[in-house]
């Protein structure tokens, strides 16, 4: 049994008085990208400078204007990447480029050795502040940890004055989730003091859930308090940088956003540290379902895919919000027909409004394709079966046929799990318009008897019966009708037709038309559907008469 009393459960504050849950986000945030490094350091096999230069420009393409590269004091290949990016302008006038440094002198020496040529950067400094970090990690009391942010502006203040581009101070109480706000309020206040922060000339505090320590309110609250308690908020951006340990770092991220978060640290799929950092995808495409302009170019999910799984080395999960190969499938019967109604119901309406049940959004609006959505297995319906059919071949079978066709796929499911669409035609094929034994249609010639009020149609019908060439001739009130009486005399068969429709299956002066009976066996009671296609209407009809015969097994 899990040992659930080693675990206590970590503190709320008090805030009787929110406001986060009656407020709707309204706009995109500020975006910054940190795919470059608390996304690369999360790699099993961190990229290399170049893979890092093709993976900013990606993110540039994408429409970052804020993007931290690295951490150029920590390592050589990450001092390299940035100098790389100035030596090559490579960083485009409007994007920011963000470097992450510890409080130390030395640290900072090197940072902005490395920033050297760069127009506009955002300096990121940080400290841990938890009570737990305090305690166990760094031993120290909180007035030695303020000090350490305290001497790390101060540090960074003199660097900028002396360099030649514009320098943004972003300071981030690390492990704020675990911290007490009043004392992550007076960590960021003493930062503030010390860079004089204006409104033309903002800090960046980012407030980050290093780790997920409760449900995501808390972190609201605790966010909506520090958003209020700030002086100067108009001097303030306002930033969160959410990870995923309680698999909730979307929820937290928006609910931070209705909270008065300004901007949102984030990666590209939620790669990071542990269960990863939020998901910038998700939350973007979040917004964009409910009208929201994301303000990023990401109306091709597949190409992002493409170059985060080669330069990653990591794979997109199946189910992963938007970007998975599933997420646009349903398997369910009940499903695939309510998106296939979805789909019609919007056709006919000409709606230009997307609402289509157990699709949030039109796959196409973000480059994916509606061939996958509907899938067939031995959990599939009707419905599903139906909208292949349509969607893939043009075959708009009537509603009394889907259960008849769902039921001869539905055997090949249960044999051998999925079937494809491909699969599925061929089986059309083989049930409908194939089938030739022991009745093969050959020819017809029409002629209209104009003299008769009844009976005015006369068929001369050539037929095959067990590979035997045989003809008719009969009379009716029209081809159909004229055909079954003589098949009825020919055969020595009794059967009614009690459905008949038709549809193009494509435009142009070559289309085939579709056409379908209903069939029933007055003998036996049994019913099925016959279908024919030809590019003449009435032979289609005709067709699909015989199609129905061999069905019944008509001998």
């Amino acid at each position: 049994m899990l040992n659930y009393k080693r675990y206590q459960r970590n503190p709320v504050i008090k805030l009787d008085d929110r406001q986060w849950p009656n407020k709707q986000i309204e706009k995109a945030p500020i975006w910054c990208s940190v795919d470059l490094r608390d996304g690369n350091q999360a790699l099993i096999e961190p990229m290399v400078v170049e893979e890092k230069i093709e993976f900013f420009q990606l993110l540039v393409k994408l429409g970052f204007k804020e993007i931290e590269v690295g951490f150029p004091s920590a390592s050589q290949i990450e001092f390299d990447f940035l100098r790389q990016l100035v030596d090559r302008k490579l960083i485009p006038d409007d994007v920011t480029v963000q470097v992450l440094v510890q409080c130390r002198e030395h640290l900072l020496k090197r940072t902005f050795e490395a920033l050297e040529g760069v127009k506009r950067a955002i300096v990121h400094i940080y400290n841990s502040t938890s009570t737990l970090q305090r305690d166990v990690v760094f031993n120290m009391s909180k007035e030695e940890i303020k000090q350490i942010a305290v001497e790390g502006t101060k540090l960074v203040k003199e660097y900028a004055k002396k360099f030649p581009g514009k320098i943004i101070l972003e300071y981030s109480p690390e492990s704020f989730t675990g911290t007490e706000v009043e004392y992550a309020l007076e960590v960021c206040t003493a930062v503030q003091d010390i860079w004089q922060p204006t409104t033309e000339d903002k800090i960046i505090f980012n407030l980050p859930a290093t780790v997920e320590m409760n449900t995501p309110n808390v972190y609201a609250d605790q966010i909506e308090w520090m958003n209020r308690n700030f002086k100067n908020r108009d001097t303030i951006i306002l930033s969160v940088h959410p990870h995923n340990d309680r698999g909730t770092g979307v929820a937290i991220s928006e609910l931070a956003l209705l909270a008065g978060a300004d901007r949102v640290e984030g990666t590209l799929f939620g790669n990071g540290e542990r269960t990863g950092n939020v998901d910038i995808l998700t939350l973007a495409y979040n917004m964009f379902s409910q009208g929201i302009n994301p303000e990023l170019e990401i109306d091709n999910i597949n190409e992002i895919i493409e170059a985060y799984e080669r330069l990653c080395k990591m794979k997109v999960h199946e189910r992963h919000p938007y970007a998975g190969k599933l997420v646009f499938t349903a398997f369910s019967g009940s499903h695939q027909d309510a998106i296939n109604k979805g789909i019609k119901a919007m056709k006919e309406r000409n709606s230009k409004i997307w609402a289509v049940p157990y699709l949030p959004i039109d796959p196409a609006d973000i480059g994916r394709q509606y061939e996958p959505i509907v899938r067939i297995n031995s959990q599939s319906g009707k419905g599903g079966v139906a909208f292949i059919m349509e969607t893939y071949f043009g075959f708009k079978l009537p509603k009394a046929m889907h259960k008849e066709f769902a039921d001869v796929i539905q055997v090949l499911s249960e044999k051998q799990g999925e079937v494809s669409p491909e699969q599925i035609m061929e089986e059309f094929k083989a049930n409908y318009l194939d089938k030739k034994e022991p009745l093969h249609f050959r020819k017809c010639k029409i002629e209209d008897l104009s003299d008769r009020d009844e009976s005015n149609t006369k068929a001369t019908v050539v037929y095959t019966y067990n590979g035997v060439e045989k003809t008719f001739e009969a009379t009716g009130n029209g081809p159909i009708d004229a055909v079954h009486n003589g098949l009825e005399k020919e055969l020595g068969v009794h059967f009614k037709i009690l459905d008949y429709t038709e549809h193009s299956l494509a435009g142009g002066a070559n289309a085939q038309a579709a056409a379908y009976i209903q069939m029933v066996d007055l003998a036996s009671g049994r019913m099925t559907f016959g279908v024919g296609i030809s590019s003449n209407i009435t032979r289609a009809s005709l067709r699909a008469i015989f199609s129905a015969m061999n069905r019944l097994n008509f001998k």
